[in-house]
């Protein structure tokens, strides 16, 4: 079937749907509708496609009307049947619901109000931010409303009127915008209450609050129990950038922040936006700690936290400590992967940004995470890297300098870099010592996402193991045990011992990359400066990239 898909911009889900309907056989193609572009235009586009189906999901705006009038056009709603309106999740996560859903449903005049092709309910975990539900239950949920929609679609049936379809979720209804204010901190609440706000306005459009006389938006909030006495509101701690906050009852930690005025400012780590002035270092909750180590037997399991993915360049360089201790330890195999929500991205655009010398930060971030890459290259002990969540640049090749990588499955990768830069990470290594040169060259080249199962197929890592996180856990943990096995262990050291043989010493690619990287973000030479800003700024491209449009 030939499926356009209709989306304000080619995120996480869109790209996940987009592998997936590719790999079923379909002809997919993208067209973006950004807020500015006319309808016009955007009609014309899908007339040129001419698809059987028009699939939209992630779409902020309205579907021009020249458009669902004469195509199968499907919304893809994160709420359940009846609800309808822009903030469902923000919605969810305020009224603590336990649980909620995803609705494929046309589009008629009235928004979300179409009939129903397909629909199905998730769980929704205690704590989790709404960037991290819509990223991981909800984009579950997502992908089993868009594989029954182009089944039925596909076999000619029709929607259920919405009037019709029965509601598994009760006391749902068309709810309004929140905006701003709606998230406001109050500090005498509760912690776990305004750990909750900030984690239901999360990306945007964040939880407002007055510190020291000034407006912030909050970010990355963790609860806990501790009572210090304080007056609520006052910094009362610090772990690294994260700022503890006394409230009402309990302590409130806080990851990131984003100072408030005329507009946002950017989004970085709390001390680099609220000067904490000289307060006590207090060690932050497992939920906002960047590193967690534990060990079975001959096993060190260290998982590495870092909120979207982005690490800065001095979270880098704890980072790499993290590693280089665990290696420290009397361990034969390191299994290094992050949390149910985030991998890594690689480098921190935002606190490039926000620096006095964006060029000298990117470099000090790139070789930092440079570092990071060549203590997991160069371990004595067989080491695993496993793709938790979705990852892109560094933060893939970081885990491809492991001896074994394997892959959470729903997880997108994107191995390429796409900002205007050659890319580090010992990346010319990497890539093609697993898939070889030329599909390394065109993975780079063609800077498109894969999923986890393409991924395997070409060899980019070695395995992929189950959706759901606790059984992830269990398998990769199993995964860890079988390599252990004596026989099994002395082959991968064999086979490790031959990769590193037959490949040049890791300052040989680093030295090549840095060249590369020292023209791109100190000339300039690719546009590194102008693109880092659209991304940040989430500027929308003028017209749908050619790579990205129907064959």
């Amino acid at each position: 079937m030939k499926i356009l898909l209709l989306v304000s911009a080619f995120n996480g889900l869109t790209q996940r749907v987009w592998c997936a309907l590719r790999e079923q056989g379909h002809d997919v193609g993208v067209a973006l509708a950004p807020a500015h572009r006319d309808p016009e235009s955007l009609t014309a586009e899908v007339e040129r496609t001419d698809p059987d189906l028009v699939l939209c999901p992630f779409l902020k705006h309205r579907v021009p009307e020249a458009v669902w009038r004469r195509r199968t056009t499907v919304i893809v709603h994160p709420g359940p049947v009846g609800d309808r309106g822009p903030s469902s999740l923000d919605h969810a996560l305020l009224e603590d619901r336990p649980r909620w859903g995803v609705t494929a449903l046309s589009a008629v005049e009235e928004m979300d109000a179409g009939p129903i092709w397909a629909t199905a309910e998730f769980d929704v975990p205690a704590g989790i931010t709404k960037s991290a539900l819509y990223n991981g239950p909800a984009a579950d949920a997502a992908m089993e409303c868009v594989a029954a929609t182009v089944r039925r679609v596909a076999a000619g049936d029709r929607p259920v009127p919405a009037d019709r379809h029965p509601r598994a979720i009760a006391g749902t209804g068309e709810l309004p915008l929140l905006r701003r204010p709606a998230f406001a901190l109050d500090w005498h609440a509760p912690a776990a209450d305004l750990a909750r706000r900030i984690a239901a306005a999360d990306g945007a459009p964040g939880a407002p609050a007055e510190v020291h006389g000034r407006t912030y938006c909050l970010f990355d909030a963790v609860a806990t129990d501790d009572h210090t006495g304080a007056e609520p509101g006052t910094v009362v701690g610090r772990d690294c950038e994260t700022l503890a906050f006394a409230t009402g009852r309990g302590t409130l930690w806080v990851g990131y922040a984003a100072l408030l005025g005329t507009r946002r400012g950017p989004k970085l780590p709390a001390a680099m936006v609220l000067d904490p002035g000289e307060v006590p270092f207090l060690p932050a909750p497992e939920a906002a700690a960047e590193t967690a180590y534990r060990r079975e037997g001959d096993i060190g399991h260290l998982t590495l936290r870092s909120y979207n993915g982005a690490m800065h360049t001095e979270q880098c360089r704890r980072l790499t400590g993290a590693v280089e201790k665990a290696l420290t330890e009397d361990t034969r195999i390191l299994v290094i992967t992050g949390t149910e929500h985030a991998f890594s991205n690689g480098i921190h655009l935002g606190v490039i940004d926000a620096a006095p010398d964006p060029a000298a930060e990117a470099w000090d971030n790139i070789t930092a995470i440079d570092e990071l890459c060549l203590a997991i290259a160069g371990a004595d002990q067989l080491t695993v890297a496993a793709f938790s969540a979705n990852a892109g640049a560094g933060g893939v090749m970081a885990a491809l300098c492991a001896d074994v990588t394997v892959a959470r499955d729903g997880t997108v990768l994107n191995p390429y870099y796409d900002m205007g830069i050659y890319g580090s990470e010992l990346h010319t290594w990497s890539v093609a010592n697993r898939v070889g040169a030329a599909t390394a060259a065109r993975l780079l080249g063609d800077k498109l996402p894969i999923s986890a199962a393409e991924a395997a197929r070409l060899g980019l890592i070695g395995a992929v193991g189950p959706r759901d996180w606790a059984e992830f856990q269990r398998w990769l943990r199993a995964v860890a045990i079988g390599y252990n096995d004596p026989i099994t262990r002395g082959r991968m050291f064999a086979a490790k011992a031959r990769r590193r043989a037959e490949s040049r010493p890791m300052s040989y690619y680093q030295t090549i990359e840095l060249a590369e990287m020292a023209r791109d973000l100190f000339d300039d030479r690719h546009g590194f400066d102008a693109k880092r800003r659209a991304f940040l700024g989430k500027s929308a491209p003028a017209e749908t990239p050619a790579k990205l449009r129907p064959a």
